[in-house]
């Protein structure tokens, strides 16, 4: 079993820099401008230029003609989970402003129907794009203070934070911890759950208790579903480790009809480990679930040149 191929770039809020604002659309351009936070803006800057420019890379496109929509399926927003939103004239599989010809069929120059996920968190910012499923990626920056708090942009601590988010089988295991490891134990369920919740589409809204992941230790997997999200996807997961510190993770869900419990679990289990600029380069491989590629984001936006 040769696994999912799912590709990650890391890069970093110091990579924010006024040339990036060229990639905007009007939509982008109109958000990061309303944004009174600076970190905030650069932060948006930064996952916006970096898909733009992975995505221009992988479909032959200029990186500021890739399109891209922002509509949340609650409030209709221009904010959640973006997508690439090729016009109705062309549909997946054919390039923009290609005319059809009929000598080479309906859709003569096909473009790959990619899924991408941005994430952030303090100053790091990432990015996953797969096919052929759907892609979710969650990041949060740990800084290790000792106390048990989590010292982040978010500004929440362990206790609060796992009462909302965690089952009472996952609460009893991390209060089973040493009080030193929970932060970690905490960040590596929170990604899990974040990253499978982000693939399916459906953020936080979702009834985070009742999602139920596999301990830190062991290969990431769903062993528990919400009773609406049950049954929709078969989901595989991967773990890994931004500079050795952070813990960030990826999931990939590829919809499948009438799938069991059973089928469910045995999709999804993986782990790779990886570092965020560069340390580890080309193919990592997990245990056959997903085949995770990282790659330094930083490089790629300090090389555009607009």
């Amino acid at each position: 079993m040769t696994g999912h191929p799912v590709q990650v770039w890391w890069a970093r809020l110091g990579d924010a820099r006024p040339g990036l604002r060229a990639l905007l659309d009007p939509v982008e351009r109109g958000r990061y401008e309303s944004t009174v936070d600076p970190a905030g803006r650069g932060r948006f800057l930064v996952g916006c230029a970096l898909g733009r420019l992975v995505l221009g890379d992988l479909l032959g496109l200029p990186p500021e003609d890739v399109p891209l929509r922002r509509v949340c399926p609650r409030c209709g927003g221009p904010h959640g989970k973006v997508h690439l939103a090729l016009p109705p004239e062309h549909p997946p599989g054919t390039r923009p402003g290609t005319r059809p010809d009929t000598r080479q069929g309906p859709h003569p120059s096909p473009l790959p129907v990619y899924d991408f996920s941005v994430t952030h968190s303090g100053a790091l910012v990432g990015v996953a794009v797969c096919r052929d499923g759907e892609v979710g990626l969650d990041v949060e920056e740990c800084l290790d203070d000792g106390d048990g708090q989590v010292d982040d942009d978010g500004g929440f601590d362990v206790d609060s934070a796992a009462r909302v988010a965690l089952s009472d089988a996952e609460l009893a295991a991390l209060y089973a911890r040493p009080a030193t490891e929970r932060r970690r134990a905490f960040l590596r369920t929170w990604t899990r759950k974040e990253a499978v919740l982000k693939a399916l589409g459906v953020g936080l809204g979702a009834p985070l208790r009742e999602l139920e992941v596999s301990e830190p230790e062991r290969p990431p997997a769903v062993l528990a579903w919400p009773d609406r999200l049950a049954g929709r996807s078969h989901m595989s997961m991967a773990d890994l480790l931004v500079d050795g510190v952070h813990p960030a993770a990826v999931a990939v869900a590829v919809p499948v009809a009438g799938a069991t419990a059973g089928e469910r679990r045995a999709a999804g289990r993986g782990e790779v480990r990886g570092e965020a600029r560069g340390e580890v380069r080309g193919e990592v491989r997990g245990d056959g679930a997903l085949r995770v590629a990282v790659h330094d984001g930083s490089e790629m936006l300090t090389a555009y040149d607009p």
